[in-house]
């Protein structure tokens, strides 16, 4: 397996880099500034919506679909060292189009949607004209077996009713976002991974509520934001199921295999992110007479912090080509990476809080913003005990052990 970038994704790592360069980085931390000074957060960034259409205008837009009538044409594992220099930036990965969970959604759409929800909601989302949401997580359930939802979308002649509340469901709080995909309870008598739809839900619909905007650890997000959301008697044509009643879990994993390639690279990028921001602290600041990183086993933690990143690089890199691949294997290389990476990523921007001192834990540098990230992605996605499950499942199997030996 070869890992080096072919010629067409070197050109578009360099013209994101950059972009980024020129667009983003200059005017990123006063844009935060801005918006966390905002009396009311929830609404359009005009500066994003500037870079944004720069971004498209220069071809660099939706970058992570394979195919080259709507996106680049690269692989996952090309796509990949774009998706970390992204994740550098907290904005970087919105203003070309490829920030979740809109990326997964139109994935969705492109290879489960009808011809007229295409063109009602994958056209304007590849357009970057309108945001989504994907409305999965239940508060009163353990929403990490899928298979505990309570909400249901139950068939009624050609339509179809939507009942239950979500939450955590990401980008629900935008003033764009126009539709989100709601998975539901449709036949209990279906066995456990034919019983559930995704059904699209414009977000205007009678009978859909958010109720409240949740902050996470303190931050709110905005304006994305994460949302608690009620669906209480909401009507939609039965032409609003993707692929079908009863397909939603089919759906749902070919949906989150590329999505988590993605969370995992921009991790990386944001742990390099913290990485280096700890080596500026550790050389620029002395305590008891000393650089930073000369004291206190620093250098150790240093060089610790390099290695991990390389080796989580390497791991996602092997998974992305394994879904190239269309190999059996991506299955368990996918729940690895998805352990794996966000706490290399929490122990690294850790280590760099440290080093900042009480800095660290101020909005004057962007660690904190970037722990919470990887610590809620060990939950996002299927939470670590899950993802650890499947490896020790398809571990044991090989010694004959297990519903999945042979």
């Amino acid at each position: 397996m070869d890992f080096a970038p072919s010629p067409r994704a070197r050109e578009l790592l360099e013209r994101v880099e950059a972009f980024i360069a020129q667009e983003i980085a200059p005017r990123e931390e006063a844009h935060h500034r801005q918006q966390l000074a905002l009396q009311d957060p929830w609404v359009t960034s005009p500066l994003i919506e500037e870079i944004k259409a720069k971004a498209k205008a220069q071809g660099l837009w939706n970058l992570f679909l394979p195919g080259l009538e709507h996106g680049a044409g690269l692989a996952n594992v090309e796509y990949a060292p774009l998706a970390e220099r992204m994740g550098r930036s907290l904005i970087a990965s919105e203003c070309f189009n490829c920030n979740a969970p809109d990326t997964g959604n139109m994935e969705v759409l492109l290879h489960f949607g009808s011809t007229e929800q295409r063109e009602r909601w994958l056209t304007p989302l590849l357009a970057g004209e309108i945001r989504s949401a994907f409305c999965m997580t239940e508060p009163e359930v353990a929403s990490s077996d899928a298979t505990n939802m309570q909400a249901t979308a139950t068939l009624d002649g050609e339509e179809v009713v939507l009942n239950g509340r979500k939450w955590w469901s990401t980008g629900v709080g935008h003033p764009n976002c126009k539709v989100g995909i709601f998975m539901g309870l449709t036949d209990p008598q279906a066995d456990r991974y034919h019983q559930h739809s995704m059904v699209l839900v414009p977000l205007d619909s009678p009978g859909v509520k958010v109720e409240r905007m949740l902050s996470t650890m303190g931050f709110l997000d905005a304006p994305g934001g994460h949302g608690d959301v009620s669906f209480t008697d909401v009507r939609l044509p039965a032409s609003a199921i993707i692929g079908g009643p009863g397909e939603a879990f089919t759906i749902a994993q070919a949906r989150l295999g590329p999505g988590r390639i993605h969370h995992c690279m921009r991790l990386i990028g944001l742990a390099e992110l913290a990485l280096e921001l700890a080596c500026r602290r550790a050389t620029e600041r002395t305590a008891f007479g000393k650089p930073l990183a000369n004291l206190g086993g620093n250098r150790e933690r240093i060089a610790d912090a390099r290695i991990a990143i390389d080796q989580a690089r390497l791991h996602v890199l092997h998974a992305a080509w394994l879904i190239d691949q269309q190999s059996p294997a991506a299955l368990g290389a996918v729940s690895q990476i998805k352990v794996a990476v966000p706490n290399m990523a929490q122990r690294v921007v850790d280590m760099a809080m440290q080093l900042h001192g009480g800095a660290g834990l101020s909005n004057d540098f962007p660690l904190g913003a970037a722990w919470l990230i990887a610590r809620a992605l060990r939950l996002a996605d299927g939470p670590d005990e899950v993802h650890r499950g499947v490896v020790a499942r398809l571990e044991l199997a090989r010694y004959g052990q297990g519903k999945w030996a042979g």
